[in-house]
């Protein structure tokens, strides 16, 4: 049992569980906020524009009824969510590439040989494909 714990414990504290806990949390939050949105800002407008009803409900037999305005709220969130996850998704991509291209940037590691024409180390003074000297001067 001692050891079921220590593996549970490692791996409930490893980064990725803990930042996926956080994620659904705020995710969570978000999704209020959007319901909100949605109920209390987006729905009321619909109505003053369009005249369209959208709390409205289809009454079946006694007191069952089709709430196609919750539906339709449902998918007005939906497509808010979707939106947004989209364009934090998008900037997160952006930055990450950004910071690739700081890498490839960077100074390079190997050069070619004048005479070979083979990859060598950058710090090279002779290549080890044709053990011609090379001369500092070389680059790609």
């Amino acid at each position: 049992m001692k050891k079921f714990l220590n593996e549970f414990k490692e791996f409930i504290s490893k980064g990725n569980v803990i930042n996926l806990a956080v994620g659904v949390l705020i995710g969570g939050a978000f999704s209020g906020i959007v319901t909100s949105l949605t109920d209390n800002i987006i729905n009321p407008l619909i109505n003053c524009i369009g005249g369209a009803e959208i709390q409205g409900k289809i009454h079946l037999i006694g007191d069952n009824y089709i709430d196609y305005g919750a539906f339709i709220s449902a998918i007005i969130n939906f497509l808010i969510l979707a939106f947004i996850i989209f364009l934090i998704v998008k900037a997160v991509n952006k930055m990450m590439s950004i910071g690739k291209k700081e890498e490839e940037e960077a100074a390079p590691e190997t050069k070619i040989c004048p005479f070979c024409k083979s990859e060598i180390a950058i710090d090279a003074v002779k290549c080890p494909h044709c053990t011609a000297d090379v001369p500092e001067e070389a680059e790609e």
